[in-house]
């Protein structure tokens, strides 16, 4: 597995796991206009326009996850189907909680939809913790979208 910034021509793989993903994450646990607004376009759309702020997990010549950083905020976490359970979710993590403690700030945050067990499970394994309930504002067509979600939080020790 390598890990690196994304490029504009991984847009296509980037969006392809983050489409999966996020439907296995929130169908079900999301306002219903979240899930509306989150077609295969909005994808396509969103990934290649955060093609700065997103590093690649590759594997065997594919994307098989990212990570999306901006400031102290770990914005999106995806990995691919097939790298579910392996290294891959790991090192991506901890490649973003590198680049928020580069940023220099002393710690991370992030945002989970309660009914994500799977996230959470994983977060809290790596040493994340449930700051409690908060409304999280997610980017909708036309004006934000409150998501009731659960805010993960990380002390950051300096490497």
């Amino acid at each position: 597995m390598t890990l690196r910034p994304a490029r504009p021509e991984d847009a296509p793989a980037v969006a392809a796991v983050w489409r999966s993903g996020w439907r296995d994450g929130h169908l079900g646990h999301v306002p219903d206009e979240l899930t509306a607004a989150r077609t295969d376009a909005s994808f396509d759309v969103r990934a290649g326009e955060r093609t700065g702020d997103t590093v690649v997990a590759v594997v065997d010549g594919a994307v098989a996850g990212f990570v999306m950083v901006v400031g102290d905020e770990v914005e999106q976490v995806y990995v691919a189907d097939a790298h579910r359970g392996t290294a891959v979710a790991a090192a991506l993590l901890a490649e973003a909680e590198r680049l928020v403690e580069a940023g220099g700030h002393g710690r991370a945050w992030l945002a989970v939809v309660a009914g994500n067990t799977r996230a959470r499970r994983f977060y809290e394994r790596n040493g994340w913790t449930d700051e409690g309930p908060f409304e999280h504002m997610a980017e909708g067509p036309d004006a934000p979208i409150r998501v009731p979600a659960h805010r993960y939080e990380k002390r950051l020790v300096p490497r």
